[in-house]
Formats: C-alpha cells, structure tokens, sequence
C-alpha cells in the first residue's frame, strides 16, 4: 500500500528502549531519523505517543479512574513535547497539538488548521489523548487518523506483531500477518483497545502493527514492505 498521510502511533515503552521507564534519546533520535526519511518521500506524517513509559490509567486500583487517566492524559503531553524537540533537532519542523489548552506549551487541535500544517510537511504531534477519560492512545490515535483522512495507522510497538498467546511465556504462540476488525472484536484480542477498533472497522481505516525495535521498520512499512500485522 502507498502512503500519502499516515498516523504513527508510537508507544511509550517503545521509545524508553530497553529501559522500560522514561527516554531512550537514542531510540528516539533513530526514530526521528525513519520519520523524515518517510517525510522526505512526501509522506505526511501525525504522531500520537502513548504513556506507558510514565503511566498508566490502570496503575492504581485505588485511584479513581478519571484522575488517573487525566495524569495519563499529561504524560502524553511530555512525551510529545520531548519528541518533538529531538525531531527538530533531526531537521524536521514541528507542531504539537491537544484537545484542550496546556499552557503555553501546545496549540488547541483544529482539523483545518491541522491538515494545513501536514500539507505543508511539518510533522504533527497529537498530546493529551482524547481528552476524556477511559479511552486510550490507540482511540486517540484512531480518531485523529480518521479525523485527518489517514490513508492508515502504523502501529510500532515493543512487538513485531499480532499473536494469539503471549510470545514471551509461549514459545509455540502463532503471529498473524493479516488479520480482520471483526476477528479482533470477536476474540476480544487486545491488540488495541476495542472502542478504538470499532471506529476503524466503521471507517475503513487500516492498521499495520510491528516493532518499533527492528531496523528501519517505520521506513519499510512505508515503503510496502510485509513486515509486522496488516490489520483491515
């Protein structure tokens, strides 16, 4: 599939390499590097970040959920503002976006204002979640890539792909390289969250899940390569 516009979702873990809390700089940087290599090939480019490397909604059974996920919601925001920062630093210009005020610190997300930006090349950063409480990046994600008229969502995650046990205590687990919406509806598989796949499926918006981790990835899923799960 040829790219025009796409959603990169990167996940939190992923970027904070093998550390598994905060930054990686590096893992980042050769992120930032993929990116304006797809860039430069006229792919325009929006990038929501998960905050699994700070927080999650669902750390605390004793904190009441709408608060959690409200310090979900601002470690998102961090980990936008920092990527963006080393982004620039790789020669890409930047602009970071939420769905309600921060400060001074991002712009308020407007659909018109926003595609401008992604015409125009600068890679859009989408801080903050949705803005509401008991849905994760990857409806963020879902919503601003059919929002923004993505052609798909590239999915990097600390996995190369889909399976149907966990790879890490089941050596015998199965990956799929193809799988459909209605499939991970029905087996409830928790490849994203299921609000976030539904939208999708109603959409027709394709996903491609792979490791952020192996070489080159996010520039040879943009290239077409069959690397990872094609979700559709």
């Amino acid at each position: 599939m040829k790219y025009k516009r796409i959603l990169l979702k990167l996940s939190g873990e992923a970027l904070s390499g093998g550390k598994g809390f905060g930054f990686d700089e590096e893992t980042v940087r050769q992120t930032a590097a993929q990116v304006k290599r797809a860039a430069d090939l006229g792919v325009e480019i929006g990038i929501v970040i998960g905050a699994g490397n700070f927080w999650r909604g669902r750390s605390s059974d004793e904190m009441d959920r709408v608060k959690a996920d409200q310090i979900g919601m601002l470690a998102t925001a961090m980990n936008c503002l920092y990527a963006s920062e080393i982004f620039r630093g790789e020669g890409m210009q930047t602009a970071v976006y939420a769905p309600y005020p921060i400060g001074l610190y991002t712009e308020t997300f407007h659909k018109d204002k926003v595609v401008e930006k992604l015409k125009e090349g600068v890679i859009v950063f989408y801080a903050g979640g949705t803005g509401h409480p008991f849905f994760s990046t990857d409806m963020a994600a879902a919503l601003r890539a059919v929002e923004t008229d993505c052609d798909g969502i590239l999915m990097a995650k600390s996995i190369d792909g889909v399976y149907d046990d966990d790879p890490k205590k089941n050596s015998d687990a199965k990956k799929y390289d193809h799988l459909t919406y209605e499939e991970i509806l029905a087996k409830g598989l928790m490849v994203m969250d299921l609000p976030a796949a539904g939208l999708c499926l109603e959409n027709k918006m394709p996903t491609k899940l792979f490791a952020l981790q192996e070489k080159d990835s996010i520039i040879r899923v943009v290239q077409g390569e069959a690397i990872g799960t094609t979700i559709e």
